[in-house]
């Protein structure tokens, strides 16, 4: 039974930064996937960035430069550090997995995701 809860959410300044973990709970060793996903309301869940296995990295336009996805396998956690916040990144962010480990940002291979965390930029 794999679990996926996100913590580190919050409120924060125009051009600040958070960092969002991740805990996995129940992934076996394997190929996989592990993605950052956001949503705002009213719209799409959009994934953002995404990991690998192999330690291959996608980023969404969005955020590319400013968002950088890393995972510490020996933790079993997921992490998406986040600098230069900005008001449209707000949105309340969910941490995914996929058993594809080519699954990039494609959002038809994410099966489970966690609640997620809420951010807000103001």
């Amino acid at each position: 039974h794999v679990q996926l809860v996100e913590s580190g959410g919050g409120s924060v300044e125009a051009g600040g930064s958070l960092r969002l973990s991740c805990t996995a709970s129940g992934l076996t060793s394997g190929t996989y996937c592990m993605a950052w996903f956001r949503q705002l309301p009213g719209k799409e869940r959009e994934a953002i960035a995404a990991t690998n296995s192999g330690g291959k990295v996608w980023y969404a336009d969005s955020v590319k430069g400013r968002f950088t996805i890393s995972n510490d396998n020996a933790k079993g956690t997921l992490y998406l550090e986040m600098n230069n916040l900005k008001a449209e990144d707000t949105a309340m962010y969910f941490c995914a997995a996929a058993p594809y480990s080519l699954a990039g940002l494609a959002k038809y291979y994410y099966t489970l995701y966690g609640r997620g965390t809420q951010v807000t930029v103001s």
